[in-house]
């Protein structure tokens, strides 16, 4: 399907490793002719690491987007009612904002336009990226994974030896998982072994 004139909410929680391979994402949906608007977490806002200074994320976030991303919870909350969104994505998705969000905590502004984002009837895709995936947090996958609205980027174990517990979503995926969740369906095969995918 097209998804030219699609206003998609894209939320960016902290899993800073995962930030190279989702922003390519971010500019195949502008690209695909889509209405972006970012959302981030207070963590990726403040946040540099190894993997690049937080000012120049959210600087190169806002260049392909061509706004402001929204970074407070006031802000989001009009995603809602006022300015809804055809689809709202979040990736990477860290097993703590997972937990939050499966268990009804809106402490961010991503959850919030999560949040509002449900409540319009409309889809929310998740591209996890969480170290205790097969460990603590598989209970939310469950939880998300059975909810109405809810789609995820395929997914499956990025390094099964040295981290048996980590999944992470194949993000390059995400324009067709989108696709998916606009038409109401999920985006199969949902699991995925990373080295299988790769051959």
């Amino acid at each position: 399907m097209s998804l030219k004139g699609k206003h998609i909410g894209f939320g960016i929680t902290a899993s800073h490793c995962t930030y190279s391979q989702v922003v390519p994402q971010i500019e195949k949906l502008v690209e695909a002719g889509c209405n972006v608007s970012v959302f981030v977490t207070y963590t990726v806002k403040t946040t540099s690491t190894r993997f690049g200074k937080a000012s120049d994320w959210i600087s190169k976030l806002e260049e392909i987007s061509g706004k402001k991303v929204v970074d407070s919870i006031v802000d989001a909350e009009p995603y809602g009612p006022k300015t809804p969104v055809d689809c709202m994505v979040i990736a990477p998705l860290t097993g703590n904002s997972m937990s939050k969000f499966a268990n009804a905590q809106t402490d961010s502004p991503v959850l919030m336009a999560a949040k509002a984002t449900l409540r319009n009837g409309s889809p929310v895709v998740l591209g996890i990226s969480t170290n205790d995936g097969l460990g603590l947090n598989l209970q939310n996958i469950a939880k998300l994974i059975v909810a109405k609205n809810i789609y995820f980027i395929p997914f499956g174990q990025d390094d099964p030896i040295k981290k048996p517990n980590s999944l992470v979503s194949h993000m390059d995926l995400l324009v067709e998982t989108v696709e998916h969740a606009i038409l109401g369906k999920q985006n199969q095969p949902i699991l995925l072994e990373k080295s299988a995918k790769n051959k």
